[in-house]
């Protein structure tokens, strides 16, 4: 063999123990990331989840919004990339407590009962005014102290909120995208499908609340989202009844 040959076949050698190297570690760190993903979700390698389909409050039909739809999709994608499976029911025909499997529970308490049993139950500082008649309050959250009004069209918030029943071990989170209109729905389910690792990094396998505004959807739709704030704290924390009114007694 020359030395032009042996050459050759070294060089081809070390570009396959190159080429398999990076193959290797390509490999080790996509594995890495989806462990990571199915970690954050509750969605291990042929899991089953839940995905509770809210009603458009807009018909008396059932139906669901284009928007809430959409939304539906880009969640089925998330769940189909960890591996895992899924069960599509609607708001009213689910009777199970959460914590066995990953559930997704998309729609305001307006249109979904399953997001006002979430809510009483884990987010006892939130009340969303679901008064039908127009008004500067229809559609309002209250978290805390603070009232957040939607403008639509212009200025809407969404919650997006990441839940677990307690710190058993396995116990599968909930997450609920709670808006003052379909179109927000969307826009929490897309943030999530694009900050998740940022907010796995953040918040770890722990439950928190974020408050999105979606600004602008009637030229936007639901592309452009702000943080507005973390409002888990406040979100846990019951509000004070309101008080009772005061009753004047006349002396005789």
């Amino acid at each position: 063999m020359t030395d032009d040959v042996r050459n050759i076949v070294l060089g081809v050698v070390a570009a396959g123990i190159s080429a398999a190297l990076g193959w290797l570690a390509r490999t080790y760190l996509w594995k890495r990331r989806l462990r990571r993903k199915q970690a954050f979700f509750g969605l291990p390698e042929n899991s089953e989840s839940l995905l509770v389909v809210n009603r458009d409050p807009a018909t008396a039909e059932l139906a669901v919004h284009r928007f809430d739809v959409f939304a539906l999709l880009e969640l089925s994608a998330l769940i189909k990339d960890c591996g895992a499976h899924v069960q599509m029911v609607t708001q009213d025909a689910v009777h199970q407590g959460f914590g066995e499997r990953t559930e997704f529970c998309v729609g305001g308490p307006g249109s979904n009962r399953r997001m006002v049993a979430h809510m009483a139950a884990m987010l006892p500082g939130v009340r969303v005014n679901v008064d039908p008649e127009p008004g500067p309050d229809r559609g309002a959250f209250q978290i805390g102290t603070e009232r957040y009004r939607m403008d639509p069209g212009v200025t809407e918030y969404v919650l997006l909120a990441r839940l677990t029943a307690g710190e058993r071990r396995g116990t599968r989170p909930v997450f609920l995208f709670c808006g003052q209109r379909a179109i927000t729905n969307q826009a929490a389910t897309r943030y999530l499908a694009r900050h998740h690792e940022r907010l796995a990094r953040k918040h770890g396998s722990g439950s928190f609340v974020l408050l999105l505004k979606v600004v602008n959807s009637q030229a936007y739709g639901p592309d452009v989202v702000e943080l507005v704030a973390d409002v888990t704290r406040a979100a846990q924390t019951p509000l004070p009844a309101p008080a009772a009114p005061r009753t004047s007694h006349r002396a005789p």
